[in-house]
């Protein structure tokens, strides 16, 4: 399986101005058909939004996407 990370904004209650943004690990596959079509994708954790913009590097990257993905390269 191949994944790349794609901006989905979490946004937390806090008492700061706009919360995290963070991205998330989709299929590679379907980040070309997202952008273009704007349909939307599921990320790991199984958030669905469109792509919308591409990481760059030293981005935050969404904590359940990660371990989801760190269990699946074993």
């Amino acid at each position: 399986m191949t994944t790349e990370t794609v901006e989905r904004p979490e946004v937390r209650d806090s008492d700061t101005d706009e919360g995290d943004k963070v991205f998330h690990y989709v299929r590679k596959n379907k980040i070309a058909e997202s952008a273009v079509t704007g349909n939307m994708v599921e990320a790991l954790c199984g958030e669905i939004f469109p792509v919308t913009r591409a990481p760059k590097p030293g981005s935050p990257v969404c904590e359940k996407c990660k371990e989801i993905f760190a269990r699946l390269r074993q």
